[in-house]
């Protein structure tokens, strides 16, 4: 598989962290457009104290990150926090 395409599986689970270091939380799961197959946003799972000050969007499911604002995955999922403001 290419490095930079990833089954989701490999999402779930990680880390979230903003390019400061500050974590936000865990990732729950990621959502997509059905016809296009393009990520949305990833869901986030025990979101710190940090993630709720942050004001981020609260879906139905909990809180979500969109998926532009992730800058890199690796051993965590890492993202622009001014993308989230």
């Amino acid at each position: 598989m290419p490095e930079d395409k990833r089954p989701s599986r490999d999402l779930v689970g990680k880390q979230i962290v903003t390019k400061e270091g500050k974590s936000l939380g865990e990732v729950q799961d990621v959502t997509f457009e059905v016809r296009t197959g393009e990520l949305v946003n990833v869901l986030v799972k025990n979101p710190t104290k940090h993630s709720l000050q942050l004001g981020m969007e609260k879906t139905e499911h909990g809180f979500s990150i969109p998926y532009n604002s992730i800058l890199a995955v690796g051993d965590f999922v890492v993202v622009a926090e001014e993308d989230l403001l």
